[in-house]
């Protein structure tokens, strides 16, 4: 969408006058990004570096200043023209910005600083407030990833208790499948970048790109060949058979995995009259791993009996843990996956006694959609101005709601060198440099400055970001 393209319009209409409202004398702002609680009591960050190379490295035009006193003008708003047309002539257009920010991928808890963004340029102290809308759009990377995360914990403990190898399978363990069920094709791939920080498999193919161009991942996630259901009902109820021959001799090569859906018509005579008997010996000799979904029907019902009719057509072997693990077959459910069907799942399977090895989940709207702002409670908020050459603290107390007090005074956020413990502490007023200022001992800063005055001053590899994210 070319015509979407101006940072200046990428805003809220009323950000378009708030340069007018701050006090005579405002120089200089400070705010910051926290996630003030939600479903989940930590989260990972991820996803700032791509916002900043693709909305504030390109730097300001005056062709852009004029689409933006245009358009507000009409649409009734004041414009700050004076102000704009200051940062291209006298930074060339880059923004005069410092971001801070804690390495992505870090876990941290909630109710912390985890970027702060300041004006560096006195006659841009409005610029932060107006970026507002854009910065705090990677609320959605950061809930995207720590769903993913926490999906993660939940499957890896299972893997651990009944698996005899958990670290080489939980990587595949959750199957990104939301790219058809976002708003719009970069939420597909803002949101595909984010699931694969914990997991490599996907088929959203925008997120595998997202991850490229943004963190350097020349290939981060992985997929394999799988029938939908057009392709397997093209050939009539009465060559279901064929259907699934075709998928074996297609595909089926010793080593390979193949996903075939096969609740068409009745999954679990699929499975005891087609996969169970009729080609049984093909799949046997093929070498490969047939993946079974199953994509209807009680999810947790539905897994169960798959793999226990699987068990009787193809036999299991009982690893060191003392749990079943089929042998030649596995499933994937991709139908009605969310975080809590998932963990109702695998708990059923567990006391029925299969290892967690013998299934795979695949998660789309739960994955990339079903979340909002408020799933974590995040929010971008001003914290300090200066004002006639001195700093005061700015912040919010409603009396209706406790849970919106925000937080005040120039902030930043320490981390602890033995426990890994997170706090967020105000700058002391007479500190005029936040990395100079005075720690506790034990501490050490937890914020990076990652972009000042139009610079990208640190880019996180893919492997980095994952890497960090298990430093829990």
């Amino acid at each position: 969408m070319q015509y979407l393209n101006n940072l200046l319009l990428n805003t809220d209409s009323y950000k378009a006058s708030h340069w007018l409202q701050y006090p005579p004398g405002t120089d200089k702002t400070f705010f910051y990004v926290e996630s003030r609680g939600g479903r989940y009591d930590s989260t990972v960050f991820f996803g700032l570096q791509a916002i900043l190379k693709e909305y504030l490295a390109h730097p300001v035009t005056h062709a852009d200043v004029d689409e933006a006193r245009d358009f507000f003008a009409a649409h009734g708003e004041p414009f700050n023209e004076i102000g704009w047309r200051h940062i291209v002539g006298a930074h060339g257009g880059r923004l005069p910005l410092r971001i801070r920010a804690v390495p992505e991928g870090s876990v941290v808890p909630t109710h912390q600083a985890l970027v702060t963004v300041e004006s560096t340029d006195p006659a841009a102290y409005w610029l932060p407030s107006y970026l507002e809308t854009l910065l705090l759009r990677l609320w959605y990377p950061v809930t995207v990833a720590t769903t993913s995360w926490q999906v993660k914990q939940t499957i890896k403990a299972f893997l651990d208790r009944t698996s005899d190898a958990p670290e080489a399978q939980l990587p595949f363990k959750l199957h990104d499948f939301g790219a058809r069920g976002v708003s719009s094709l970069e939420s597909a791939a803002i949101g595909g970048m984010s699931h694969l920080v914990n997991f490599q498999g996907t088929d959203t193919v925008s997120g595998v790109l997202a991850a490229r161009r943004y963190y350097g991942a020349l290939m981060a996630g992985y997929s394999i060949p799988a029938a939908e259901h057009s392709t397997i009902t093209s050939w009539g109820r009465d060559h279901e058979v064929d259907a699934y021959r075709n998928m074996l001799s297609q595909f089926a090569k010793p080593g390979s995995l193949v996903a075939v859906v096969s609740d068409s018509y009745d999954i679990f005579q699929a499975i005891r009259e087609h996969w169970g008997t009729t080609l049984r010996e093909a799949v046997i000799a093929s070498g490969a791993t047939v993946v079974i979904r199953p994509d209807s029907g009680d999810p947790v019902h539905v897994v169960h009996e798959c793999l226990r009719l699987l068990d009787e057509a193809f036999g299991s072997t009982i690893n060191s843990k003392g749990y079943k693990v089929l042998n030649h077959v596995r499933v994937i459910q991709g139908d009605g996956v969310n975080p809590d069907s998932i963990r109702a799942i695998l708990e059923r399977i567990t006391d029925a006694g299969y290892a967690t090895d013998n299934i795979a989940f695949g998660m789309g709207g739960a994955l990339l959609q079903h979340m909002n702002r408020d799933t974590q409670k995040f929010a971008l908020k001003c914290s300090a101005a200066r004002i006639g050459g001195h700093w005061v603290d700015v912040f919010k107390a409603p009396v209706t709601d406790a849970g919106k007090v925000s937080q005040r005074g120039r902030l930043t956020l320490l981390r602890h060198r033995e426990y890994g413990t997170y706090k967020t502490v105000p700058v002391p007023a007479d500190c005029e440099s936040i990395e100079d200022m005075p720690l506790p001992i034990g501490w050490e800063h937890a914020l990076e400055t990652v972009w000042e005055n139009g610079v990208l001053l640190r880019s996180w590899t893919f492997d980095e970001v994952r890497a960090r994210s298990l430093m829990i």
